[in-house]
């Protein structure tokens, strides 16, 4: 086999491995708090939020800002983790290949 059809076989698996991953990330999930616990956000591997829990002490309607600035606290963290944990993953399938695959997430 040709050293080129070699590398597109390897290629190809790792197309594949990749897709698995992809599909495994979106069922992992990551939480993240803010205020000490009193916003808590929920995303999944796959940088979609599919949970915000909002404790009722901190809902004040004479200071939503607070409110909301904690809500984007949470998301952010939230969708760090979540790159993070994506990033983790995909680099269990380029190590050792000596390459850097950014933006693959």
């Amino acid at each position: 086999m040709s050293k080129i059809a070699n590398m597109m076989r390897q290629a190809q698996k790792m197309q594949e491995k990749i897709g698995e991953i992809q599909k495994e990330l979106a069922l992992k999930t990551c939480d993240a708090a803010a205020g000490g616990g009193m916003v808590t956000a929920t995303v999944t591997g796959a940088q979609e939020v599919v949970s915000i829990k909002i404790d009722p002490s901190v809902i004040d309607p004479k200071d939503p800002e607070m409110l909301q600035d904690l809500v984007v606290a949470a998301v952010n963290e939230g969708l760090r983790r979540s790159k993070q944990m994506a990033t983790d993953e995909m680099s269990k399938i380029t190590a050792g290949l000596g390459v850097d695959i950014p933006g693959l997430f």
